[in-house]
């Protein structure tokens, strides 16, 4: 079932070239076939900048102080931040509902004959 038949095969080209006609396949091909050649060669360049890469990574640089602000902003606004009180939300515990089996009926057997 994993596996395509001859005849899956020949349905498949037959509905690509309905749908493309006969003239159009190559250049369909060629194009997949450029695609694919720009893909390697895009590969093939990743693999050569990492290999331009130094193995050790560049020192860490230290940013520049920021400058004074009375220097930046001469007429800043300043805010008031007050601290925000949080009033905590009463919630009820969640529990997983309880599962009891229900009891088994009790069977009515009939009495065992005599010599049994």
């Amino acid at each position: 079932m994993g596996s395509f038949s001859i005849w899956h095969w020949i349905v498949v080209l037959l509905i690509v070239l309905v749908l493309f006609g006969a003239g159009k396949l190559p250049q369909v091909m060629g194009d997949v076939a450029k695609g694919i050649k720009n893909f390697k060669a895009g590969l093939k360049d990743d693999s050569d900048d990492e290999a331009d890469k130094p193995a050790t990574p560049p020192a860490a640089t230290t940013p520049p102080p920021p400058p004074p602000a009375a220097a930046a902003a001469p007429h800043a606004t300043v805010v008031d931040t007050a601290p925000v009180q949080v009033t905590p939300v009463e919630t009820e515990p969640v529990t997983a509902p309880r599962v009891d089996t229900p009891a088994k009926p009790p069977r009515d057997l009939p009495p065992k004959p005599p010599g049994a």
